[in-house]
This record gives C-alpha cells, structure tokens and sequence, in this order.
C-alpha cells in the first residue's frame, strides 16, 4: 500500500531522472526504443495469461502510445456515460480510488515518464501479492470538500469585494448628502434672516404709514371743507339771481298768493324769517305727528304754510315742447362712464332741478352727491340709523330729503352740511319722498300703508292719506299742482289731493304690486312698472290704461320718463335698463350692470340716461 510520502518521493525520484536523460540527450542526442522481444520463458518463472483484444478498442499499428490508449478509454467511456444515462435511474457516484487519483493526477500534469513507472511498479506489486485491492482506500472526502470551499471562498470573496464598493459609493454618497445638507440648511439660515429684515422694514413701514394718516385725514378734510364752499359759492349764485329777477316782486307791498309762493321758493325756510328758539333745529330735534289726532280736524298751527292755487300752468311747458322736436331712439344709448359709488346697493338717484349734479342713496345708511358725466364726488352725509330707500332734491336745490328702514324723513342742509330736519310719525319703513314745487311741502310714503304730507316750517304732519291696504312703495307731486301720485303693493295707484288729504282718483289694472309711478312732463300721463315686470301706460284724463308693455320676467324696480315724454327707462331685476320708445313700442336692452338695477332717471335734456344697481355702481349712459 502506498503513502502519500511514498508517491512524493516517486514523483521527486522520476522528475530527477527526466531531467538527467534530458541532459544526456543534449550531449549523445536522444534514444529510441528499437524492436524488444519478450520470450516465452521468462528467467522470473512469471506466467503471462493471454489477452483478448477487443475490436472497438483496438488500436492501429503506428499508434500504440499512452496518449492514444487515453484517448481511446475516454471515447469508451463517454459511450459508457450516455448509455448508462438513458436508464431510469441515475447511478450513485462512486468515490475516487487513489491509483486513479494519481494517474489522473499525472496525466494532467502531462508527466508520461513518470506515469509509466508508476504503472509499471504498480502491477508488479498487485501481480506479487504485495498489494491487496480491497484494501486499497479511496480519495478521502475531504479534498473534494477543500476544492468546494475553495470556490465557495472565492465567491464569497469575490461578494466581499462587490460589498467593499457598494459601501465605499455608499459612504461616498452620504458625504455628498451631508454636504447638501449643510448647504440647504446655510441658505435656510439665510432666508430665515432676510425673512426677519423683511418683517423688521414693514413693520418700520407700518409705523411710518400710521405716521401719514392723521395728514390724510387732514387733508381730506381740507379737501371735503373746499368742496362744499365751491357748492354753496355756486348756490348762493343761483339764488343772488333768482332774487334780482324777484327785485320788483319784493318791492310791492301787498304781493298776491302767487308772487307770495315764488317768494318762499326763491328763499329756502331758514331764511324767511328770524331763528328763533327751537326753530330749524338739527337732526336731534325731531318733529313728529301724534297719529291719534283727526288729520282733517280744523286746528292751525301759528307757522303752518299755505297750499298755492291749483291753477298755476308749469313755467317749464315752452322748454318740454321744445325737447319734444328732437327725436332720440334708445339704440344711440352707450355705457359712457361707470364708477364705483356706495360699497352697498344704491337704492334710488334724484336730479338736482337745475344742475348736472346726481344724488344717490344707499344700503350703507349714506347719501353722496356727484357731478356728472365726470362721476366726481362732491358730498356726502350720514345720519340714518338704517338704510336709505330714497332721496330726493328741494325744487331751490339747496336742500336734500333722504328716507330710510328708520321710518324717518330727514331734509338735509347744504350749506351747513348736517341733517337740518328730522321728521317721524311712520311706524314702518319710509319708501320714498318728494317736495312740492313751491319747496314748504314734502310727501312721504311708507310701509304701513299710508302716505303723509309734512309742512317744513310748522315741522309737522299736515294729513296723513289712508287707503291703501298694503305698503305704499312710491310717492311724487305732479309739477306746480297739488296733486300727489301714488302706487302699493295692493296693485293699485292713486291720486290724491294733498291740501285735504282725500283720493281723487284709483287706477285698477296690475296684476302683482307696483313698484313704482311717474307722471311725464306735461302730466297727462302716468307710467307704472310692478313686480312682474309689466309696464303700463295711464291716461289721467280718461283714467284708463293705454298700452301694457311686458319687460319681465323679472320685476321693474323704477320707471321714468324722457324730457321730451318720447321714451321711458325701466330699471329691470336682471341687471339691464329697459328703454321702450312710446310710440313704437320697441324695447331695447342696456347691459353694464352685475346686479339688479334699482332706479333710473334722464338728466335735463335727456342726452344722458343714469342708472344705479345691487351692485354699488353709477352708469351713465349716453
């Protein structure tokens, strides 16, 4: 049997002798085998058995080496291989006997020579007996175990590297993330302390600002105050020539009613007669009607004024004629000017009677004057507890009167710019008001069904008119008559006498509440518009409805008439002003509004149409 020390020392002693045969070679040239004869009797006595040689794997002459003999045994073996893989089961894999082990390990290594004593000295021990088979030992286990581990290490190795650079990118990306961090957090840094500049300069600013206000507010004053003289210089204008064209008048010493009435409307009710206590008194002293007493009952107050005669002709007759020669159709009508006038809805719009100047009122309990077509501010008051339905001018344009949700009527001051006149008596909501043309009167109607007509000088209720049975939504004087016009939510309108407070005339015909009424220049002609919509066209004369005009569906808040009686503007709840030509008929649209529009009039001459909605703005249109 032979050790692995024994088959070091064979490889050692062959690997000597190849190289001294190589050396002799070098010097004799090398050797060959010739023709060897083996005899038949050998001198050791060993008896030879015969070989059979097997056809497949014989070889041809010329060929017999070792390489070949391999060559042979492995093409033998691959046949062996494939027929043995076809079976069903696999065969168990066989450990390696060392024999084999060394000759395959030699033939690798490609030393023949020493492969050939090997084999040489191998069979003649196992022909001796000095070597027994079945004690020959196979290759242990443990260097094909060695050889798997071997490769086993060098993957994991191999992973271990892999891993060694993942962690090298790894750490060589969290120093760049670091770096961006500490970046970002620099320009946070950064930011955070220009945020703070910023927040310490507005607050300068601010503190600077407030610095500015009471200026501001100065000049405003200042500006409000120049406004106001530049109104009442342009007033007292208007009134040094009323009283030279009165000079002769004033110069008779009995003056007829007539000439008397002219007197009191050239001069405005301060100016009559001397202040005396408790006359005139600002808006905290109230004038108010006691509702319980007989309106008709024949009592007089020492201050009450007098009613003129109704058979006065309107002075302003030879001008409507003159407008009624010029023809104006409602498609030349264009959004001239639009400006923001009340933060609220503005309720209504009054003309001052002879200047381009526009009063508005507002749900924001404010009144403001503006002059048109530029839309320039010129005034504005407050003193409304509540929000203002109405306004209206006094015919000497000095004066103002605003009604409101409060219930009161209040006449404004121009010239002192406050509240002059405070008139209470309603128990319900003021809708609108208007002043007699002779300037001592004003009318007032309400939501509790009645309307009133209140005397300036005595600051009292001179009679109250009852008869209609719900709110009584508008009220106007026809122009130089004591006539009043008026219209309810009852459907109804209604002409009343105001110097005895009783109904003349009813017009039956709306089907839903009237909203408004307005007579024409000449007043021969009433227009009305109710909550549905519908326009209709009254003659006063006959007391019967001319023409019906449907605008709706949506409700007419306000109507008014052209100068010239030639055209009538609607203010319609869906946010367009409705302009329809009398004699055709033929309605138009005007556009500009966001929201409802709550009151239309004409200027002077009827070149421009103003128009004032929900949505707190002044159109005018031209």
């Amino acid at each position: 049997m032979f050790t692995m020390e024994t088959v070091h020392n064979l490889v050692k002693h062959n690997r000597a002798a190849e190289v001294k045969m190589a050396a002799e070679e070098s010097v004799d040239g090398p050797y060959y085998l010739e023709k060897v004869f083996i005899p038949e009797d050998s001198e050791d006595e060993y008896t030879y058995d015969e070989v059979t040689v097997d056809d497949e794997l014989s070889i041809t002459e010329g060929e017999e080496d070792l390489e070949t003999a391999v060559k042979a045994a492995r093409d033998q073996t691959e046949c062996t291989t494939q027929s043995v893989s076809s079976a069903k089961h696999p065969v168990p894999k066989i450990p390696e006997v060392v024999d084999d082990f060394l000759r395959n390990y030699l033939v690798k290594m490609g030393m023949k020579r020493t492969l050939d004593c090997f084999q040489i000295e191998w069979f003649e021990m196992i022909h001796k007996g000095l070597i027994k088979t079945d004690q020959i030992e196979f290759v242990p286990d443990a260097y094909t175990h060695n050889q798997l581990l071997d490769n086993e290490l060098k993957n994991i190795q191999r992973e271990r590297d892999s891993y060694k650079q993942a962690a090298f990118e790894a750490g060589e990306t969290i120093v760049k993330l670091q770096r961006e961090r500490d970046f970002h957090r620099m320009q946070h840094k950064r930011v955070v302390q220009e945020k703070n500049r910023l927040i310490e300069d507005i607050k300068k600013l601010k503190k600077h600002y407030a610095s500015y206000e009471p200026a501001l507010r100065q000049l405003n004053e200042k500006y409000q105050t120049a406004v106001r003289q530049k109104m009442l210089v342009s007033l007292e204008r208007d009134r040094a020539f009323s009283q030279v064209q009165n000079l002769d008048s004033l110069r008779v010493p009995h003056s007829s009613p007539g000439t008397r009435t002219a007197l009191k409307a050239t001069n405005p009710p301060q100016e009559r007669e001397k202040p005396q206590k408790g006359a005139h008194p600002p808006c905290d002293n109230i004038a108010s009607y006691d509702a319980i007493k007989d309106p008709n009952k024949n009592t007089k107050h020492p201050k009450d004024s007098e009613f003129p005669a109704s058979t006065r002709v309107n002075p302003y007759l030879p001008q409507i004629k003159a407008f009624s020669s010029v023809h104006t159709k409602s498609a030349n009508f264009s959004l001239s000017k639009s400006f923001k006038a009340h933060t609220m809805a503005v309720s209504f719009l009054a003309l001052h009677p002879r200047k381009m100047i526009v009063a508005s009122s507002s749900d924001d309990q404010l009144w403001r004057l503006w002059g048109i077509p530029e839309g320039e501010m010129i005034m504005t008051g407050e003193g409304h507890t509540d929000w203002l339905s109405s306004c209206s001018f006094h015919p000497s344009g000095g004066y103002l009167g605003t009604t409101g949700g409060d219930a009161t009527v209040k006449i404004w001051d121009f010239a002192q710019g406050r509240c002059m006149l405070s008139l209470e008596g309603h128990i319900h909501t003021t809708w609108a008001c208007s002043f007699h043309s002779c300037g001592d009167f004003v009318a007032s109607c309400s939501m509790d069904n009645t309307a009133k007509v209140w005397d300036l000088n005595s600051e009292r209720c001179r009679c109250t008119l009852r008869g209609h049975v719900d709110s009584v939504n508008s009220i106007s004087f026809l122009p130089f008559s004591n006539i009043l016009l008026t219209c309810s939510a009852d459907k109804t309108l209604s002409l009343w006498d105001a110097r005895a407070g009783l109904c003349a005339q009813t017009f039956y015909g709306h089907k839903h509440s009237c909203n408004h009424a307005a007579f024409n220049a000449t007043g021969d002609t009433i227009a009305s518009c109710d909550s549905f919509g519908v326009v209709k066209l009254w003659d006063v004369r006959n007391v019967s409805a001319m023409v019906s005009i449907d605008t709706g569906p949506h409700p007419s808040n306000q109507v008014a008439f052209s100068p010239n009686g030639r055209m009538l503007a609607v203010a319609s709840n869906d946010g367009s002003v409705k302009t329809v030509e009398v004699a055709s008929l033929h309605i138009s649209s005007l556009i500009a509004h966001d929201d409802a529009v709550q009151s239309v009039i004409f200027d002077h001459k009827g070149e421009y149409i103003l128009s004032a909605g929900s949505d707190g703005a002044i159109h005018i249109w031209s």
